[in-house]
């Protein structure tokens, strides 16, 4: 039986895997990946850059983005590395404060986001 820890209309988790909601166009049915096929997880703020705009698919052949038409109303975007795959997965959810304290619980979050933060506490420090 799968436990599910976090459900929205976008995605689900559970203790194993991620399933995103309409990743594939134009059929829109579900991606599932497995947790331990996931690299690492980088949490950006959403920025016009990085793909707040994009609603489905990809801009430039190496990030996916499931749909999402409320995108632009999100903070944080979430960028996905998937061991031996070239394509990563950016998605968003609808609570992200919860989904990175569950993907940091799970060793998973990485890169700028943790930067930004020990680049704050190195400050405080001195």
């Amino acid at each position: 039986m799968i436990v599910i820890i976090y459900r929205d209309h976008l995605v689900s988790i559970s203790d194993d895997k991620i399933i995103f909601e309409h990743y594939y166009f134009p059929s829109g049915k579900q991606k599932i990946v497995k947790l331990a096929d996931i690299e690492w997880i980088q949490v950006k703020k959403s920025t016009i850059l990085n793909g707040r705009w994009r609603i489905h698919g990809t801009g430039n052949f190496k990030t996916w983005y499931p749909r999402d038409n409320k995108r632009f109303k999100r903070d944080k975007i979430f960028f996905a590395k998937l061991k031996g795959r070239w394509v990563d997965i950016g998605f968003t959810v609808e609570d992200a404060a919860q989904v990175e304290k569950i993907f940091n619980q799970k060793n998973l979050i990485k890169g700028l986001h943790n930067k930004s933060v020990e680049t704050t506490s190195t400050k405080e420090n001195k």
